[in-house]
């Protein structure tokens, strides 16, 4: 009987503000999380990685959304991943300053896992992603 490691699973960050971005390096960080992380700065850029035949590394299954974004918002991302088949089943927690209730309705809608509004203090955000790597390190995925 062998027993292997899994891989880490990779998630892919789709926010296009840097401070934002570095702010979840550094919680990912503080909380010794080792997935790779893959930052897209919005919904088109996140689609063509998603759709790439090329990738080197594992397919991210693990999406943080912003929602406000330029080129293609995160409710318009989270509606085309809904409707292709090779990646409707991706789990999607949208990370936003967007406190409208439309926009949490919307997402909800599209089947988000999760709603965390931003900006939480960074001791705040550090235990919001602590509580989501809790989350995907107990779940199990297809391969």
């Amino acid at each position: 009987m062998s027993f292997t490691t899994p891989v880490p699973m990779t998630i892919l960050l789709v926010e296009d503000d840097e401070v934002d971005v570095m702010n979840v390096k550094r919680a990912f960080k503080k909380n010794n999380i080792s997935n790779q992380l893959v930052v897209a700065s919005n919904g088109i850029e996140a689609l063509a990685l998603l759709r790439s035949e090329t990738l080197e590394y594992p397919r991210p299954k693990i999406v943080l959304l912003d929602l406000n974004m330029p080129k293609m918002g995160g409710i318009e991302f989270l509606k085309e991943i809904r409707q292709d088949p090779s990646l409707s089943s991706l789990s999607v927690f949208v990370m936003t300053t967007s406190n409208e209730d439309s926009d949490k309705i919307e997402a909800f809608n599209l089947n988000v896992a999760g709603y965390i509004l931003k900006p939480l203090s960074m001791d705040r955000f550090i235990a919001a992603v602590s509580t989501l790597n809790s989350y995907w390190t107990l779940c199990e995925y297809p391969q």
